[in-house]
């Protein structure tokens, strides 16, 4: 996890620009670079570094003798930075995941970007060409935002908070901040400035196709048995994410997708011979169902677990602070981000632990939710399955991203791997679909009678986090909701519709959050698309999408 900033253009030395450098230093607290551009004016880059691979030649932004003319400042991890090398015959001077994309774009231009596995954000810069590229991966795992103007003055800052405070001669000094497209590059031009002109974007991966590039497990490899090829893959997926010269850990609430990747990730420990144990992280109130079950997982993997208790008033102290971290207002996310923004601080004060592994994505891949029992057929279910996934940058992910970055973290998402995703969904949709009352079914069965976790761990129902931190009688988003309420009067509530015409908040709990967005992003409440909410129900609240044991066992289809 690091921290990516550029301007280009500037109007202002960028002695001055440089003030807002510091708003993403959380994402990269181990060292910081900034470096003003030769024979460019007022264009300089930035990085905040995390140190995960090399640390003696890791700092950025990256240059390489052979292309002294190529700048880079990146954020993420090219899980095949060492095989893209022979593939595609160049040699790597540093043990740094990033430097294969310079050798790839001298290359092969723009299009560089369809041979990198892993997840990332960049901001490449060539001087000799006069052009700046910046991109984003597949799912948008790591954050990317631009700001751009009409005089040609750009911006580039892995969090929005990084583009607040710019001067660039506008009214607004929040004009036009709006996030990178995931899967896309974007190339401008350079003029004698170092203004820039936009003159294309591609986009270089599309959720369910097949990569381009070589893959640990070669697709012409897997047999006709489905679970067994959802087992390599998952497996794969994970083994690639343990690359890392820091110290590795889980995030295990005790549900199916961290405990199949806390699994996994101890069993390639083991014959990987880490010279240290796993630590496994859980989070939730004294009783809470989430911590009886990660407490029974850890006991069978033996790992070293840590227990991380919260009271109501923890919860509610932070929601200012994860609202400003998150950059967003939506009230599911919040709600979810509370409890990682917390065990997150835990991980960074108290353990040596920097990359974590989690199971996010699952729900969107592997149709999780529990109102996808009602989805009026498979191919119907398949199309939302898709729609999820192409906006989790803007909740599950941009969560998971933004409330362990908060703390220094490096956050790992298996689920979202480019090809375990693209088998997945290229399963015929009703296998994909709920069984038997269950949701996951197929991903669930996959795994059965292969000893990686006790039975009713595997087949756990599905519970929202904001039921499995807290005990029955007081669900964490009761909790919010009560908060919430005392903080905003009905006359306010009644003032919503005027002050907030987008994405009008409909409960106190809303409006409450998006007061406090307003406060740091004002007027950009449409990072915010819509609010998330469960498909084919009438809920009007997130909370309102669990389904009776009842409607779940229904045979719907």
């Amino acid at each position: 996890m690091c921290g990516i900033w550029a301007v280009f253009g500037s109007d202002e030395d960028v002695s001055v620009q440089c003030k807002v450098f510091r708003k993403v230093a959380h994402r990269g607290p181990d060292a910081f670079r900034i470096e003003k551009i030769n024979h460019f004016q007022n264009c300089c880059l930035g990085f905040h570094r995390l140190a995960i691979l090399d640390d003696v030649r890791g700092v950025q932004p990256l240059r390489l003798y052979t292309y002294p003319h190529i700048w880079l400042i990146y954020n993420g991890e090219i899980y095949n930075y060492k095989s893209v090398s022979n593939q595609h015959g160049f040699h790597l001077s540093t043990d740094c995941d990033g430097e294969p994309i310079i050798h790839l774009y001298a290359k092969y231009g723009i299009d560089f970007p369809a041979h990198l596995d892993g997840v990332f954000a960049f901001c490449l810069l060539d001087t000799a060409n006069r052009k700046v590229f910046i991109g984003r991966d597949t799912f948008g795992v790591r954050p990317c935002f631009k700001l751009v103007t009409d005089s040609g003055f750009l911006a580039v800052c892995s969090e929005a908070k990084g583009l607040f405070g710019l001067s660039h001669n506008l009214t607004d000094e929040a004009a036009d901040i709006v996030p990178v497209a995931p899967g896309t590059v974007e190339q401008y031009d350079l003029d004698n400035n170092g203004r820039t002109t936009f003159q294309e974007m591609k986009q270089f991966h599309s959720i369910g196709d097949n990569p381009l590039y070589k893959t640990p497990v070669d697709a012409d490899s897997l047999g006709r048995d489905v679970a067994e090829n959802i087992r390599v893959l998952l497996e794969a997926s994970v083994k690639k994410r343990l690359m890392a010269d820091r110290r590795i850990g889980c995030l295990l609430s005790g549900g199916l997708d961290s405990s199949l990747v806390t699994a996994l990730v101890v069993k390639n420990a083991k014959e990987r011979k880490l010279p240290y144990p796993i630590q496994t992280f859980c989070i939730g109130m004294e009783g809470s169902t989430d911590i009886i079950a990660a407490r029974k997982v850890a006991k069978h993997l033996d790992t070293e677990h840590h227990e991380i208790t919260f009271t109501r008033q923890e919860a509610c102290s932070v929601i200012d602070e994860v609202i400003r971290h998150i950059e967003s207002y939506d009230g599911s996310t919040i709600r979810s981000s509370i409890c990682l923004y917390l065990v997150s601080k835990y991980i960074s004060k108290k353990t040596d632990t920097v990359v974590i592994l989690a199971g996010e994505g699952s729900d969107e891949l592997a149709q999780g939710y529990s109102y996808f029992h009602k989805a009026p057929s498979p191919e119907a279910a398949d199309v939302d399955s898709r729609r999820l996934l192409k906006v989790i940058h803007m909740y599950d992910v941009l969560r998971a991203d933004r409330a362990t970055a908060a703390w220094g973290l490096e956050v790992r998402v298996p689920f979202l791997d480019h090809q375990f995703t693209s088998y997945y969904l290229s399963l015929p949709a009703e296998d994909r679909v709920p069984r038997k009352g269950v949701v996951k079914y197929l991903l669930r069965s996959a795994f059965e009678n292969m000893n990686l976790l006790p039975k009713d761990i595997l087949w756990r129902p599905k519970e929202p986090i904001s039921d499995g931190v807290t005990d029955d009688k007081s669900p964490l988003f009761v909790i919010l909701q009560e908060f919430c309420h005392k903080q905003i009067n009905d006359e306010k509530l009644e003032q919503a519709k005027s002050l907030f015409p987008f994405n009008t908040p409909r409960t106190k709990e809303a409006f409450y959050y998006r007061q406090v967005f307003e406060k740091y992003y004002p007027s950009k409440a449409d990072w915010v698309p819509y609010m998330w909410m469960p498909s084919w129900t009438d809920a009007t609240d997130q909370s309102e999408m669990k389904l009776t044991q009842k409607e779940m066992r229904r045979n719907v289809y």
